[in-house]
């Protein structure tokens, strides 16, 4: 029986709550009446006890749980999950009917009723990702509600945080039958390579879908890319098949080379015909410029923070420098792909960043298109927040 405590939130903080803000804020509560473990339901209370909803206790970034329901009398069990589950399932159907397009986010949680947990789905295959140890305590009653709501091959999960509700990484079979990998999963007809069952990544962001799609479709043919912090190469494949006279992917990880050959591999693309440098992208840049290297299509989408031997990169501090390092290497009237899913800070701030390379290098730019998260990505309609991916096509006019 899952523990349920009474838990009085700040009052500047209830307000939100009451109209579905679905993170529960560490500042929202006195943390020293949490209970002593996560999992815990919580019933959340104004400071005249009067009830706002029903969340759950489990540490996640900058909050330690998510509302799940503003109905008093709503019960948090299989039907619970099974309702919201479905209801996701039943907004994705467009998605399901599409053979061109066998990947995709299921259920993302708090735009979907419940914040903590995705699930992809991979040509038959699902995978639950859970973000804390809280949610992950629900997990039997999830994957039975799963179980019963979809038909599958196989469900996996990645388990993206530790005891302490730190970030780690780890990945798991579940129930079915356990396939065999890599699976080939098609993305607006293209072929992509993924990996259910190494590690902590599959080998594809689904997030960037349509931003593939515009790479592909508006931007690559007869044109040089350069494809930065490029791990399997993904955007390289859709810059390939759009046309593209040669591909250069850049990453500092090892096996970016052998993962980034296997999807050239499974679109019939040669990848001996193409760059593919297992190289620290900021060496890279220095490397380029010394040669007189210019490219037509320059993909920038960075970790947030990342930390190489050398040099130490955040997204919140560091985004300009790494654009204006970009500019220098795009030929005029180029474009620059410029990507973060750095949910710190929205898109306002974002395109400060880009005004601030472009003014400090003195070089005009135009804004061409930009995208956030596509349709299966849910957010909560009243908190764009929330929609984390922030990409914008900006060409280089001088």
């Amino acid at each position: 029986m899952t523990q349920t405590i009474a838990l009085q939130i700040n009052n500047q903080f209830a307000g939100p709550l009451k109209k579905g803000y679905p993170l529960i804020s560490k500042d929202a509560v006195d943390t020293r009446k949490l209970p002593a473990e996560e999992g815990a339901l919580l019933r959340l209370l104004d400071i005249h006890n009067r009830f706002i909803g029903t969340g759950y206790y489990g540490i996640q970034n900058k909050g330690i749980g998510w509302l799940l329901s503003t109905d008093a009398n709503e019960e948090i069990d299989k039907t619970f999950f099974a309702k919201k589950i479905k209801k996701a399932v039943q907004n994705r159907e467009v998605f399901f009917n599409n053979p061109d397009t066998t990947a995709f986010r299921v259920f993302n949680g708090e735009g979907d009723g419940i914040g903590g947990m995705t699930i992809d789905f991979f040509d038959g295959y699902y995978m639950v990702s859970w973000y804390s140890a809280g949610i992950y305590s629900f997990k039997e009653v999830i994957y039975e509600a799963l179980s019963e709501t979809v038909n599958f091959k196989a469900i996996y999960e990645k388990k993206r945080f530790d005891s302490k509700g730190q970030y780690i990484e780890q990945d798991d079979f579940v129930m079915g039958t356990p396939g065999e990998f890599p699976l080939i999963v098609k993305e607006n007809g293209m072929n992509y390579a993924v990996h259910l069952n190494d590690g902590a990544m599959t080998g594809i962001f689904l997030d960037q879908r349509d931003v593939r799609f515009a790479i592909r479709e508006r931007y690559s043919n007869a044109k040089t890319v350069l494809n930065t912090f490029s791990y399997t190469g993904a955007f390289s494949v859709a810059a390939a098949l759009g046309g593209a006279t040669k591909t250069t992917s850049v990453d500092v990880a090892k096996r970016s080379l052998a993962k980034t050959i296997e999807q050239f591999s499974v679109n019939q693309i040669d990848y001996e015909a193409q760059d593919i440098k297992v190289m620290d992208v900021f060496h890279y840049f220095k490397y380029a410029q010394r040669h007189q290297l210019k490219f037509d299509l320059v993909v920038l989408d960075p970790p947030s923070f990342a930390r190489t031997k050398q040099i130490t990169f955040s997204t919140a501090k560091d985004y300009p420098k790494l654009l204006k390092d970009a500019i220098e290497i795009t030929e005029k009237n180029g474009i620059i792909v410029a990507s973060t899913n750095n949910a710190s800070f929205g898109m306002k701030k974002f395109k400060g960043f880009i005004d601030q390379a472009f003014k400090e290098t003195n070089i005009r730019y135009k804004i061409v298109e930009e995208y956030g998260l596509p349709k299966d990505f849910r957010v909560p309609r009243e908190h764009p927040e929330f929609n984390y991916l922030k990409v914008v096509f900006i060409q280089k006019l001088n």
